[in-house]
């Protein structure tokens, strides 16, 4: 699988970030077939978060097995100091290690969470004591809204954080506000020479009223490979800006977004975006967040 520099972290990282939400409602039986699936397909960076149900205590258990061959990150929610403090101690505790590689700032969506996470005993601070304690070696920011380009363009501002992780489908991208927004962060980002990471990637659109919800991601993801495979080339072969992105939220999407990534070099990024304007129902995710 292809690799690219995190930043200045300097890491190489899988261009697929393994997403750990996939694992907040399996047991652990399934948690560790996939972990397995993710590291025998190359992937090297796993991304989870305190919030995801179960999902810090399923890979916790891999931990002395795995714990030098993965970059590890995690996220707090919380927002003040001694919240986020505990937290990030929780986590720890969890995932079995006694430090993560990147800590983030974990749904910072709009400009009042932004002034929480950043203001006077936020919980910023309890990740850059974390830092400086050496329970931690990086910290990063994350949001999942159509604000949030510009929201972390404004977090950069106040803080050089070390990464970045927010959406990017090629739905999002025809938004012109959208566009514009991601591209002042890839601005802010190239200066600092933080890692940009992406979400969203196969979110076709939200669930509909009275719908079965036949996975586990909040939104409905693209299940066909033809679909898959386009979305990952649209992203991969024309954002070199992008550092890696986090696979969907659902084990069992793992393995036709890896075939995705295989795939991929046959297909330029407008080829891509042909293929994805064949589906009628591609909709933004966040027009109707249940969260």
């Amino acid at each position: 699988m292809e690799t690219r520099r995190l930043g200045r972290l300097g890491h190489q990282s899988s261009v697929l970030i393994y997403g750990a939400a996939s694992l907040g409602g399996v047991d652990q039986d399934r948690a560790d077939a996939s972990i397995q699936e993710a590291l025998d397909a190359g992937l090297n960076h796993f991304d989870v978060a305190a919030d995801y149900g179960d999902a810090e205590l399923r890979l916790g258990p891999r931990m002395p097995e795995i714990r030098d061959r993965i970059f590890l990150a995690t996220k707090t929610g919380r927002r003040t100091f001694e919240e986020a403090w505990s937290e990030i101690n929780r986590s720890l505790e969890r995932l079995q290690t006694d430090h993560v590689d990147l800590i983030q700032m974990h749904a910072v969506c709009d400009l009042e969470n932004l002034d929480l996470v950043t203001g006077k005993g936020g919980s910023l601070e309890a990740a850059i004591r974390a830092k400086d304690e050496g329970m931690v070696r990086a910290i990063g920011i994350t949001g999942h809204t159509a604000q949030a380009p510009s929201v972390h363009t404004e977090g950069l501002r106040r803080f050089d954080f070390d990464s970045v992780l927010t959406p990017l489908n090629y739905k999002l991208s025809t938004d012109p506000q959208y566009a514009d927004d991601y591209a002042a962060l890839v601005e802010a980002v190239k200066a600092s020479d933080a890692a940009l990471m992406t979400i969203k990637m196969i979110a076709r659109r939200n669930w509909q009223e009275g719908e079965e919800k036949s996975y586990d991601t909040w939104y409905r993801p693209f299940d066909e490979q033809r679909y898959i495979t386009a979305a990952t080339a649209w992203l991969l072969n024309g954002h070199p800006e992008i550092t890696g992105l986090a696979t969907a939220g659902e084990t069992r999407l793992l393995r036709q977004m890896i075939v995705a990534e295989r795939e991929r070099a046959d297909l330029t990024p407008e080829a891509a975006a042909s293929i994805l304007d064949e589906v009628k129902d591609y909709a933004s995710p966040f027009v109707d967040m249940p969260i």
